[in-house]
């Protein structure tokens, strides 16, 4: 995340998509209530962090990170389908290379 935002890139340009545990900003956030959290999603000030679950309730953004840090098969297929519609110019895919080729039936 700090090479992205070093590079210039604005925060609220970053949506992160997790498979496994929450992002604990995204545990954090959601203690105060889902209209906090998808109010802050709307607000485009931060990057936001999202679970694979409600990812395709996000809105598209220029930067879309993936990571796979666990979960099933099935919620990482469902988060990379979410990232690569959600990525406006960028889509980085962070995780176990077999488990990312697994999931697309490709070789990355």
């Amino acid at each position: 995340m700090d090479l992205l935002l070093d590079s210039g890139r604005a925060p609220g340009d970053v949506l992160v998509i997790t498979t496994g545990e929450s992002h604990p900003w995204a545990a954090h956030e959601l203690s105060f209530g889902e209209t906090s959290y998808w109010a802050q999603h709307d607000a485009r000030d931060d990057v936001f962090y999202a679970d694979a679950a409600v990812a395709g309730r996000a809105a598209t953004r220029p930067v879309v990170v993936v990571a796979l840090n666990g979960g099933t098969d099935a919620a990482a297929a469902t988060a990379l389908s979410a990232a690569h519609t959600k990525a406006g110019a960028l889509l980085i895919v962070c995780g176990d290379p077999q488990k990312i080729n697994a999931v697309l039936g490709t070789g990355v």
